[in-house]
């Protein structure tokens, strides 16, 4: 009796811990890190990597997607609507921001965080008015309006911003200094051509009047060391974190129909998610998404008869072209980024892992 009493109770062990282990519900980030290599498609990331001999961040990654980039007016998006699904969760029209297809302002995931107390910021090579940042915190009706996408950073929803665009806070058509403005509300402020380590909770700091230089001008590492800034100030500030980060210039080069600029632009931005996975993979607590807005170019390899162990580049447009982006994700809830979706499906996945079913608590 003792034998069989013993091994029904070892069963009924093993079957209730069976159960709650299936019950468990998955691990939330800490932080959540979105990489958005703009006009960055499959045939950019195949042609920069062949014959690269330094470490490829992509293939790092074990979850791999692909998303369907049309906007709600054109199959062929623009990096307004492209960056405002990833923020709001809606297709809108080629140019807006923050806005639905209606025109309607909706929250943004950086405004749903800052109401759970998490940090936010962006930290990008175009100005940090440029359309894929302002998508994450502003809403206007055209990407070009940019003095008024810079005044959104007053109603404090984005703590840390990073890149060019001086002169849409000081050089404005109604005269007002916005950087005196944020600097009363809080904001440290820097404006300078050189990057300089800051410590600040909340930071706007721009080192260009627009757009920061190429690569093939001198940038440097400054994508690498402002995101590394960020991460190091939203955590030591909030804990909980969301940052946007913009290879912006992939796209620029792009549209030039221009090969080794956009090669030197996606080197850097591939050394930047290699640093962004090294401190990933150290924490346990960051989920890395690495992904476009859309493809830029129409670019493609074709064969070179005079050398067939390599390949020719060929352009299609010096637009934007309506294929597919791919999707890398690491860290708790990757593998929700599996599949082929709608470019809207990366803000739902995004909610429910930051934001459904609880959070983790800010730092005291």
């Amino acid at each position: 009796m003792k034998v069989k009493f013993s091994f029904l109770l070892l069963l009924f062990v093993c079957q209730f811990s069976f159960v709650n282990a299936g019950d468990k519900k998955p691990k939330k980030p800490k932080h959540v890190i979105l990489l958005i290599g703009d006009g960055m498609g499959l045939a950019q990331i195949s042609a920069v990597m062949v014959g690269y001999e330094g470490r490829n961040a992509f293939a790092r990654f074990e979850v791999i997607g692909l998303s369907k980039t049309s906007s709600a007016d054109n199959y062929v998006t623009d990096s307004g609507a492209g960056a405002t699904v990833f923020s709001i969760g809606k297709k809108t029209k080629n140019g807006a921001i923050g806005v639905d297809s209606a025109g309607k302002e909706n929250l943004s995931l950086f405004e749903k965080a800052k109401m759970q107390n998490w940090g936010t910021g962006v930290v990008v090579t175009s100005s940090i008015t440029h359309a894929t940042p302002a998508a994450f915190y502003a809403h206007v009706a055209s990407r070009k309006s940019e003095e008024e996408i810079a005044e959104f950073l007053i109603r404090r929803n984005c703590d840390i911003a990073i890149g060019g665009g001086k002169k849409f806070f000081t050089q404005r058509k109604d005269q007002r200094n916005l950087f005196s403005e944020l600097n009363e509300l809080g904001f440290t402020i820097a404006a300078d051509s050189s990057f300089l380590n800051i410590d600040a909770k909340k930071l706007v700091y721009t080192l260009a009047e627009n757009g920061m230089k190429t690569m093939e001008q001198g940038r440097g590492d400054y994508l690498l060391k402002a995101s590394l800034l960020a991460q190091q100030n939203l955590e030591k500030y909030y804990g909980n974190y969301f940052l946007m980060i913009e290879g912006s210039q992939i796209d620029w080069g792009g549209h030039e129909n221009n090969f080794q600029y956009m090669r030197a632009e996606l080197l850097d931005f591939n050394s930047v998610i290699n640093a962004v996975l090294d401190a990933a993979k150290a924490d346990g607590n960051t989920l890395v998404i690495v992904t476009a807005d859309h493809e830029t170019g129409g670019l493609s390899m074709i064969e070179n008869k005079e050398n067939i162990n390599t390949y020719l580049v060929n352009y299609a447009t010096k637009g934007h072209s309506g294929i597919m982006v791919p999707v890398f994700a690491y860290g708790p809830g990757a593998e929700a980024f599996a599949g082929i979706y709608e470019n809207t499906a990366i803000y739902d996945k995004l909610y429910q892992l930051m934001f459904n079913n609880g959070i983790t608590k800010r730092r005291k």
